[in-house]
């Protein structure tokens, strides 16, 4: 499949929000509103702070999308966070891997030394598996974090890579 990642653009705005919106109704892998609006949702994935990127297939249709931030200010400012969401139908094709290759490039470039992701729900056992495969080792366990809507409260991760 051939595949190319670039930055979001205006006009992807409501592909973007196709990609999301199940994502976030479905609850189970974002700390976000199950509710939350088209609006908030793209103001949140797309703030001035992030850099936000998607890759699309040879037709243009967006795949996948990920944003890419300074995780703290100040003495954390070299350690980087990002989120990612595939397509549902781009989901088992490889898509979200290359979404984190292609971030932790774009935070090597950008000067990040270490990227850490803040929450991933330990149910979440696909992306679990694959950032270990990535080369993220789980830092911490933070007991019963998330609120799973048909689990209930469970653990979630965080993990962290260097990146030099």
């Amino acid at each position: 499949m051939s595949v190319t990642i670039r930055p979001a653009r205006p006009g992807d705005h409501d592909a973007i929000w196709m990609i999301l919106e199940p994502v976030i109704r479905a609850g189970e892998t974002y700390a976000l509103p199950r509710d939350m609006s088209r609006e908030a949702a793209l103001a949140y994935w797309t703030s001035v702070e992030k850099a936000t990127f998607v890759a699309e297939d040879a037709t243009g249709v967006l795949l996948g999308t990920y944003y890419l931030k300074a995780n703290q200010m100040g003495g954390g400012a070299h350690v980087c966070n990002c989120g990612y969401v595939t397509a549902e139908a781009a989901r088992g094709k490889g898509v979200a891997g290359m979404l984190c290759a292609h971030s932790q490039d774009e935070a090597r470039a950008r000067g990040f030394t270490a990227m850490q992701f803040n929450l991933v729900v330990s149910t979440n056992e696909g992306a679990v598996r694959l950032w270990q495969k990535l080369g993220f080792e789980i830092a911490g366990t933070l007991p019963k974090a998330f609120d799973h809507p048909a689990q209930g409260l469970v653990d979630a991760h965080v993990l962290y890579k260097l990146l030099v």
